[in-house]
């Protein structure tokens, strides 16, 4: 399906019908979204599902107060509320952004409405879920196999996918709770990328240098983000 970028810089939105977007537009609205913005809370019912244009969220899981892990990103190729989309209203886990930017927002009942009277809407937003549950698998595969260094390569690529600078502002901490290990373990796997010529660090940013040995070192784990 062709894209209309001037609609939005959200993939959803630019790759919608014109029809479909004509029923969504009344009820979008452009919100910022500053880092650590709370979309959405494990188990409260969604009020308002976001389009992210820029920057990207975190999905992060944390059983019976434990450390938390993230299980997934969400940037310009998605969407939150994904609970709503399958038909349901309270989300598993946590929803927050993780880099600053802007996007569109719906609320929780529009979105209902307007799937409910658009079967081709729906459809387009359930293609998203099916490409956002292939990243989760992806992540739990990484996750149960990869060596540190592999699960790091794959999610600065992820990220780099989602960002317009190719700078990430990340702590060995961030990178830690995100790759669910310690973080001694993340300063090594970042030292051992910074040497092979991999990524280069720069006042608290990590820059990639070779996305294509990244690609080869995340041992097919790694899955562009965009879906069909």
């Amino acid at each position: 399906m062709a894209e209309n970028q001037s609609r939005s810089a959200n993939f959803i939105l630019s790759r919608l019908t014109d029809d479909d977007f004509a029923l969504l537009e009344p009820h979008l609205e452009p919100v910022n979204l500053p880092l650590r913005k709370m979309l959405e809370r494990q188990q409260r019912k969604i009020g308002a599902i976001y389009f992210p244009e820029s920057g990207f969220a975190s999905v992060v899981a944390n059983g019976s107060g434990k450390k938390p892990i993230e299980v997934g990103l969400i940037g310009r190729e998605g969407m939150t509320g994904l609970a709503v989309v399958l038909g349901n209203d309270r989300p598993d886990h946590e929803t927050y952004m993780q880099a600053a930017g802007h996007g569109q927002c719906i609320k929780a009942a529009a979105l209902r409405e307007v799937i409910d009277h658009s079967p081709s809407l729906h459809r387009s937003l359930l293609r998203y879920a099916h490409s956002y549950l292939n990243q989760t698998t992806h992540t739990a595969l990484a996750n149960g196999r990869s060596k540190i260094e592999e699960r790091l390569a794959r999610w600065l690529l992820m990220a780099d996918d989602r960002l317009d600078n190719g700078e990430m502002p990340l702590t060995h901490e961030f990178l830690a709770m995100m790759l669910g290990t310690r973080r001694p373990g993340v300063t090594v796997a970042v030292q051992e990328l910074e040497r092979e010529g991999l990524i280069s660090r720069r006042r608290g940013t990590i820059v990639i240098l070779d996305r294509r040995a990244l690609e080869k070192l995340s041992n097919g784990t790694y899955v562009p983000a965009d879906y069909a």
